[in-house]
């Protein structure tokens, strides 16, 4: 719990009830007889966990320096909150001062593409260009750039401007449309971190190897994380792109 991870134990507080999912009409796709789960809630299972230590460009809220997502590792109705993910920023030093939660409640029920298989992380940093948020027009005026470095590096620009992998900050790898949250000040939010399906191409070295933490999300998708840093609070959003 002292360390940054994807599907880990997390640095949580002894007496901080574990956050459960009590939504209408979660299901799990293969759930026999039926689709639909519960009536009572689902207990949300740890997705990240990051130190500043780690990812020090991480824009942490003042007198925080630990962020963890967790989310509902059942499907929701709607389509759109998938996961409904959820954000918490600590202290470590005062969470650390105090009794730690030792164990967590398991889900009764999964849709197993969305749970993490515990692993650790050790970033890596790399300077992003847009991909499909170029500004418009842009793409088209740099078509013979775009064609000269396939031509010298085999891989075309728009596969290697963005990485395609689970990460903080940078571009949304979108698969679909961007579709940028908007928050309530009206600005837009920015994109914090994703959680994605598949970690392949050059980014990663080798176009065969799974991604440590075990998720398919479905069709390969990703759940991207926006958060506003304008507003005190903190406010965030999400999307599922597959």
């Amino acid at each position: 719990m002292r360390d940054s991870s994807v599907g880990g134990p997390l640095l949580w507080p002894a007496d901080e009830p574990w956050p459960m999912c009590g939504a209408e009409g979660h299901y799990e796709p293969l759930r026999r007889p039926t689709e639909v789960v519960g009536p009572e809630p689902v207990a949300m299972v740890p997705v990240v966990q990051l130190y500043a230590r780690d990812v020090p460009e991480l824009p942490f809220p003042a007198g925080t320096d630990v962020l963890q997502v967790v989310w509902c590792p059942l499907l929701h109705d709607d389509g759109v909150n998938v996961v409904s993910p959820r954000l918490y920023w600590r202290d470590e030093r005062a969470v650390g001062a105090g009794a730690l939660r030792s164990d967590r409640p398991e889900p009764y029920a999964a849709d197993e593409d969305f749970v993490p298989r515990p692993c650790m992380v050790t970033p890596t940093r790399a300077v992003e260009y847009p991909n499909r948020d170029l500004p418009e027009g842009l793409g088209e005026a740099l078509t013979d750039r775009f064609d000269e470095v396939e031509r010298r590096f085999g891989v075309s620009y728009f596969e290697a401007a963005t990485t395609i992998q689970s990460k903080v900050g940078g571009y949304p790898g979108w698969t679909q449309a961007p579709d940028w949250p908007m928050c309530r000040c009206g600005r837009r939010m920015a994109h914090l971190l994703s959680v994605t399906a598949t970690e392949t191409g050059p980014w990663h070295g080798d176009d065969d190897a799974p991604a440590g933490h075990g998720m398919d999300m479905g069709d390969l998708g990703g759940v991207y994380l926006f958060v506003c840093t304008a507003c005190p609070d903190r406010p965030f959003a999400h999307r599922y792109d597959c």
